[in-house]
């Protein structure tokens, strides 16, 4: 999609952005994907009301297959997987032993292979845990990148709009209310937390209804038809910024951009997608109970508002919060949003008030209280 008239590379904008297929994808054909088409408040717009098609192409995809995989995936990830049914998808987190969030991976079934989708520059240390695991069992993970891509539909039109790939029916996603502190054993069903179906594409590959809309992996020798199909059925393009600008809104945090190397679970909204809070003997499991426990993890994401005035310019990932000249938090993922202007997600301290006079470098900043 990137050669499509119109189309502004991330790279071409931000040579350091990590919105880039990794180096070893680079080299084996991945190409990057496009920041926009244009007109990127259009088409955040077109996201938000409507349907728009994203390449999300970089993204690291790692294929495991075998009799072994769902068995062997559920012991080694923070989700319930035993019960994960063909043409299921779901979350799944790869905690350190100390309950720090190393991996997030979007999860799809299809009876003969478990998908897994990450970020990328995340795919090489998600595949490198998974090899070094595997001992005696009959798994085999691969880096599937290189020939299966990511596209996603995205927007309160996206289930209808894959009908154009003959895929209909696509249910919404099915999740599972998270408990409060102390629950009583047995109160969570043994199934994944939340349940996101899947449909197979002519081409090959499948179709994911999400949290965003509908995601597409496709063989990459297939992407130019069925982008073409879409197209050719009224969905128009949209780029990452427009993705990214959506994600945000919906407080989405994302791994590696918004977290940082102590961020647990419960501090970024990923338990209730990506944890079953009654599911053992995983690594870091000890951690993700006791803050439950206790309901109080040490840190939250929040919603920022920016004042754009004191510059145009968004902070930089990482960039510090503060709160009377003392670091409370950092900012993740910032965005000029069509409605609200500069917005940004944030982790900030657990006692900083909603009504707090915060500062992002040197320009304004409030919590948003939705």
């Amino acid at each position: 999609m990137i050669d499509i008239a119109g189309a502004v590379a991330v790279e071409a904008i931000d040579e350091a952005s990590r919105d880039q297929p990794d180096p070893e994808h680079r080299a084996a054909g991945v190409r990057g994907v496009a920041a926009h088409y244009g007109d990127p408040m259009r088409e955040q717009r077109t996201l938000t009301t409507g349907v728009g098609l994203v390449d999300r192409s970089h993204r690291g995809v790692v294929a495991v297959s075998g009799p072994d995989r769902i068995g062997w995936l559920h012991t080694l990830t923070s989700q319930h997987l035993a019960a994960l049914r063909p043409w299921q998808g779901t979350e799944l987190l790869v905690l350190s032993p100390h309950g720090h969030v190393e991996q997030h991976a979007m999860v799809a079934e299809d009876g003969e292979t478990t998908w897994l989708d990450t970020e990328p520059g995340l795919t090489a240390g998600l595949l490198t845990y998974l090899e070094k695991m595997r001992f005696f069992s009959q798994v085999e993970p691969r880096d599937a990148t290189p020939d299966h891509a990511l596209l996603s539909l995205v927007g309160p039109e996206a289930a209808g709009a894959v009908a154009a790939l003959g895929v209909t029916g696509l249910a919404a996603p099915d999740a599972v209310a998270v408990p409060g502190p102390k629950f009583r054993s047995g109160e969570l069903p043994s199934r994944p937390t939340v349940g996101y179906d899947l449909k197979p594409l002519a081409v090959g590959g499948w179709a994911r209804r999400g949290p965003l809309g509908v995601d597409l992996l496709v063989p990459r020798p297939a992407l130019d038809q069925v982008v073409a199909e879409l197209r050719g059925n009224g969905v128009p393009l949209a780029g990452l910024w427009a993705y990214e600008a959506v994600r945000v809104a919906a407080r989405r945090a994302r791994v590696g951009v918004d977290t940082d190397h102590r961020t647990i679970p419960a501090e970024v909204g990923l338990i209730a997608p990506a944890v079953h809070l009654e599911k053992g003997c995983y690594r870091g499991q000890e951690t993700v109970a006791r803050v439950h426990n206790m309901g109080r993890p040490p840190r939250r994401l929040v919603l920022l508002h920016l004042d754009g005035v004191t510059t145009d310019q968004l902070p930089a990932a990482g960039t510090p919060v503060t709160l009377d000249g003392r670091a409370v938090g950092f900012v993740g993922t910032a965005v000029h949003h069509y409605e609200w202007g500069q917005v940004a997600l944030a982790v900030v301290k657990r006692n900083v008030g909603d009504d707090a006079r915060l500062l992002v470098g040197e320009t304004a900043a409030a919590i948003d209280l939705e």
